[in-house]
């Protein structure tokens, strides 16, 4: 039988290795990648002194009003993640904790990455200069279009870049601009087609356009329930499948007609 002096030094004995376990866990890096809301550009404007949309081939209208495509920053495949920062992610509605693997499922190093989003991204506007001229029933070999967007990798503005495209060579098609003069934001990816495609990260992708102007955010329609989990005061959110559809909704919201929403 131990005394109760036995049983206290049993107990620190045995206490030992899961204090050792939990400032283990406190030091280790974790498989993890914290996200927050990134930048956001206005695929109507400049980037870099440099127009993000250049035609030729066919005359061009002056825009207003904004059309802003979101991106989201995650920390690097690289750069380690403690305990401290996935409880604070967690607590957050600026952060998301996410599996590293899911930011990046091909894994790799960090230059091998962005080789693999800056590819997506040539794939992405090569898709929405197709999915434009389509659209418009344009020829390719007459119409000639150059997108410019330094730093940014991956899929997602290729709904936008299809919009800023129409918006620059037809406006809402009876004159005026797709955007009605106001500033609008969304995310999604486009195939030659012109269906839209979920891209990850919504949640995150309003606060950016919030925090920057946007009243309006177009949505992939699949990921409704993520854009609405954090969705900040102010901004609309306009569900969308297609191109179609999504162009349908800007003129709707201009003329204050019925416009989808999540």
């Amino acid at each position: 039988m131990l005394t109760r002096h036995s049983r206290l030094r049993n107990l620190a004995i045995g206490a030992a290795p899961v204090v050792a376990l939990l400032a283990v866990a406190c030091f280790a890096p974790l498989p993890f990648a914290v996200a927050q809301p990134g930048p956001t550009a206005n695929v109507l404007g400049n980037d870099e002194g440099k127009p993000v949309i250049t035609i030729s081939g066919a005359p061009t209208r002056p825009t207003t009003g904004q059309l802003r495509m979101t991106t989201i920053v995650a920390t690097g495949p690289d750069q380690d993640v403690g305990i401290s920062d996935v409880v604070d992610g967690w607590f957050r509605t600026d952060r998301a904790v996410m599996p590293r693997d899911s930011v990046y499922p091909g894994g790799g190093s960090e230059k091998e990455i962005s080789a693999h989003n800056q590819a997506q991204m040539k794939q992405s506007q090569d898709a929405a200069s197709v999915a434009a001229l389509g659209y418009l029933g344009l020829s390719p070999d007459k119409v000639k279009v150059e997108l410019h967007l330094a730093d940014v990798g991956g899929p997602s503005a290729g709904l936008l870049f299809t919009l800023g495209i129409i918006d620059k060579l037809n406006g809402n098609g009876s004159g005026g601009d797709l955007t009605g003069g106001r500033t609008i934001a969304g995310t999604g990816t486009i195939s030659d087609s012109g269906d839209v495609g979920a891209v990850g990260g919504v949640a995150l992708k309003t606060q950016a356009a919030a925090r920057d102007g946007a009243t309006v955010f177009l949505v992939p329609k699949a990921e409704c329930s993520d854009a609405e989990s954090e969705l900040p005061k102010g901004l609309r959110l306009v569900p969308v499948t297609t191109l179609k559809g999504a162009v349908s909704a800007l003129q709707a919201l201009q003329k204050g007609d019925p416009v989808p929403s999540c």
